[in-house]
């Protein structure tokens, strides 16, 4: 009955959320076991967590690193790095959305700020706009896998996994996606004849492998400090802020600072010295930082405006959470999430079997539904069978959200597709179909962090 209601108001054009919220209260004025005010209750409840504290301050950290002028740095950085190559806008694209991706935590934000700029640079540059916008899609689906992401926040706070381990989860899957991606895009370029778009000068491209260097040698040279030396942490990490803001002044570094963003993230968490979500207060400061002190690209009529479009996708979001928080708790109490499992265990007690049925699933549903509601669905129906087969709930939450992801590229309800769309000036069948070889790597990726969980925890169980 409740599943039926819900199918019924979906069909008729209401919200997901709407639908979710809608369809428990009209199941529960049906059977008249428990007051209406229960609706109400168990979706307050569904909020009330620490944990997605983190969510409005993500979002306002990517908001911020998104109008303070760092998308048009990441992409020098990446031109000057693998512009050269053949090929090498596309490959631009790629390690851009890398980068971009440790900041923005969304596959939408990736694609509609780096896209716009991604795009008109790649037509200009004579690629077709098909191309641009099928490369642009698929590396925005990194945006949630590397880290920062929130949708490992939710599924994070709806499965009761630590959300630092998920952050450390999608590092490795991130780059082997984007190694993909850009393995793809040499194809395309040695099938087409096409040629790097800068010329390869040492001074460019030893200084882009220097920022580079400074990215991956700066932490490590903390953690040294800190972890082996017995150094004092803070005046450590004083010294070495300082350093650091000097060497970018002196060299005029184009992305270090941004990219220290999921650097501050993850060590901070590894390290214990902050939660996911004063993690996410951690990015909102570094954000500010530079753009209002050091860049000096904000001012304050640009803050409010931010604020207010953090605040609007924020209640968009917890709204979603609110209301799933209802559907599945009517769901798990009507029997409906048992009942699905023991079908499931009847049929299958094989672990590669069952991924294979819920990758599936989680395709087909990505197709029709905003990725934080799928996740609030899925995860009471599918992680109590994950539990039962001894399936790792980071290693499932990885596959879970790389499945959203690709659903977000296809009709009918694929947000990256009419972002795209829009930016491209392309229809959206045209789009579709500039779409659909770009699902080579992204589902060659699917199935490797799918069926090589090794892949998704050797990082995760180094730290936790």
């Amino acid at each position: 009955m409740l599943k039926v209601l819900f199918l019924l108001l979906m069909s008729g054009g209401l919200p997901v959320a709407i639908a979710m919220a809608g369809s428990a209260l009209l199941y529960i004025l049906y059977s008249g076991n428990l007051p209406p005010f229960v609706v109400i209750h168990r979706m307050v409840s569904g909020i009330d967590s620490f944990p997605l504290l983190a969510v409005p301050f993500f979002i306002l950290a990517g908001n911020l690193m998104n109008n303070a002028g760092i998308t048009n740095r990441i992409y020098n950085y990446a031109l000057a790095l693998v512009g050269w190559l053949k090929g090498g806008l596309g490959h631009v694209n790629v390690v851009g959305s890398v980068v971009f991706a440790g900041m923005s935590g969304t596959a939408i934000a990736d694609a509609a700020g780096l896209g716009t700029i991604e795009i008109k640079a790649m037509k200009d540059h004579g690629y077709e706009t098909e191309f641009a916008v099928g490369v642009t899609a698929a590396s925005a689906t990194l945006g949630p896998i590397i880290p920062p992401s929130l949708p490992f926040v939710i599924y994070g706070m709806m499965a009761n996994v630590s959300v630092g381990a998920l952050f450390l989860a999608g590092i490795l899957p991130g780059v082997i996606m984007a190694f993909l991606m850009m393995c793809t895009v040499a194809y395309f370029a040695h099938k087409n004849g096409w040629g790097g778009d800068i010329k390869f000068e040492w001074p460019r491209v030893l200084k882009a492998l220097a920022e580079t260097a400074v990215v991956i040698v700066w932490p490590v040279s903390i953690w040294l400090l800190v972890a082996k030396a017995g150094t004092q942490p803070q005046l450590t990490v004083l010294i070495a802020g300082i350093v650091l803001f000097t060497a970018d002044r002196i060299f005029r570094f184009q992305a270090v600072l941004p990219i220290m963003t999921p650097v501050l993230l993850i060590g901070g968490m590894t390290t214990g010295v902050f939660t996911p979500t004063e993690g996410a207060i951690a990015a909102c400061l570094w954000a500010i930082v530079l753009g209002f002190a050091w860049y000096r690209t904000l001012n304050w009529k640009m803050f409010v405006k931010i604020c207010l479009d953090t605040v609007e996708t924020t209640a968009t979001v917890l709204f979603i959470v609110a209301a799933a928080s209802i559907f599945g708790w009517m769901l798990t109490a009507t029997g409906v999430t048992a009942a699905i499992s023991s079908w499931v265990l009847a049929f299958t007690k094989e672990q590669w079997v069952f991924l294979l049925l819920a990758n599936l699933l989680m395709l087909f549903v990505g197709c029709f539904l905003e990725p934080t509601a799928a996740i609030t669905i899925l995860v009471p129906i599918l992680v109590p069978i994950c539990q039962q087969l001894g399936i790792d709930l980071v290693h499932f939450g990885l596959v879970m959200v790389l499945n959203l992801m690709i659903g977000l590229l296809h009709p009918p309800m694929g947000m990256v597709l009419f972002v795209l769309a829009r930016v491209a000036k392309l229809s959206v069948e045209r789009t579709t179909i500039a779409i659909l070889p770009w699902l080579v790597p992204l589902l060659a990726s699917l199935v490797l962090i799918t069926y090589v969980p090794k892949a998704v925890l050797w990082l995760p169980r180094m730290f936790y």
